[in-house]
């Protein structure tokens, strides 16, 4: 069941104090990082990926796999609630963007030809993303 989301927004000059120079070109001027380039598009590891500008839980590594893009992807965020999609037409493409419910990140794109269940792929930049792995031994 979702829950209702705390909203947060600063000043552009905020969120440059608080990103880095890459981030803040990713998450808040819609930037793309090169495929093949960030750190989580291979990681196997068990955990939450949350997003970078906000730590609001976005993707659970249980819905990750290799694409072969070149960037993490998912076929589904660990919350529905968590994401929101917006048309994207820039470089002359249409596309559906994705980003995060809470602060309004750009995260990345989905497309509609990943795996089952959900035939969805959240093709999400690195940049956007922070990793809190979790102990799943014991589960």
């Amino acid at each position: 069941m979702s829950k209702a989301i705390e909203k947060i927004e600063k000043t552009d000059a905020e969120w440059q104090a608080q990103l880095s120079p890459e981030q803040y070109r990713v998450c808040r001027e819609h930037g793309t990082e090169p495929a093949f380039t960030g750190q989580y598009y291979a990681t196997k590891e068990p955990g939450i990926y949350r997003c970078s500008a906000c730590a609001a839980e976005l993707f659970d590594s249980a819905e990750k796999y290799d694409s072969g893009s070149g960037w993490p992807s998912f076929w589904q965020p660990a919350d529905p609630a968590a994401v929101g999609t917006q048309t994207d037409t820039a470089h002359g493409m249409r596309r559906t963007e994705v980003h995060c419910n809470r602060c309004g990140a750009h995260l990345g794109h989905v497309f509609p030809d990943g795996p089952r269940p959900t035939g969805l792929r959240y093709c999400i930049n690195s940049l956007s993303l922070d990793f809190a792995p979790r102990d799943d031994a014991a589960e």
